[in-house]
């Protein structure tokens, strides 16, 4: 099963969530609730629901919510998201979907985050790292628990974008994606939030990967 964004929903099911619960909790704080926006089929949102946090859980595809235990799960897409007033401790947009290179649609997301992020609290945001930009070539790497994350085609179009597939394997099981990534600088992210009304509030991580806004 293939998502209208082009995610193989078994995929999702079998990739590790890595250090995000980490980061994440550690910036939301103990016992914070939580919004997580394009949460997949849970990678990110059971580790969190095991550190203590109440997690609404948010994604336009039902066989990926399907997947989903533990949290109350909302079956939207990002933009449209309105929970008619209900605001949370921290909302939480990873899985890099900061960097779309949509200009409209990444406003109406931090809008959304905007929305529904309470007052005191955090909207927490994964981007690709600035370096990945310069550095990101061919190549393959293993990524643990037997996954191996190949990247093939990477093209540099200018104005910050880079293209490539990028190819995910379990043994036999093989999943291929082409994504789009573009790069917001350091100097051009306190204007891309402050148009959804939000204030940079610092980094998160030592390689820029995760950062935090505020309701500004």
């Amino acid at each position: 099963m293939i998502t209208p964004d082009g995610c193989a929903v078994e995929l999702y099911a079998r990739l590790p969530a890595w250090r995000e619960p980490a980061v994440i909790h550690q910036a939301a704080g103990d016992g914070a609730t939580i919004l997580e926006l394009g949460c997949g089929a849970g990678r990110v949102t059971h580790p969190l629901i095991k550190l203590g946090h109440e997690l609404t859980a948010v994604d336009e595809s039902p066989e990926m919510l399907a997947r989903v235990r533990g949290a109350q799960t909302v079956l939207a897409r990002i933009q449209e998201l309105d929970l008619g007033g209900r605001r949370f401790g921290a909302v939480l947009l990873g899985s890099h979907l900061f960097n779309v290179p949509d200009d409209d649609l990444l406003g109406a997301w931090l809008a959304t985050c905007r929305r529904h992020v309470a007052d005191g609290g955090s909207v927490l945001i994964e981007q690709h790292p600035p370096s990945w930009f310069e550095t990101v070539a061919d190549g393959e790497r293993t990524a643990g628990d037997g996954l191996v994350v190949r990247i093939r085609g990477v093209q540099r179009a200018g104005s910050g974008l880079v293209s490539a597939t990028v190819e995910y394997g379990y043994g036999d099981q093989v999943w291929t994606q082409s994504v789009t990534a573009r790069e917001i600088t350091e100097a051009g992210l306190p204007r891309v939030l402050d148009q959804a009304g939000l204030a940079f509030a610092g980094y998160l991580t030592d390689d820029r990967s995760w950062l935090r806004a505020v309701s500004r």
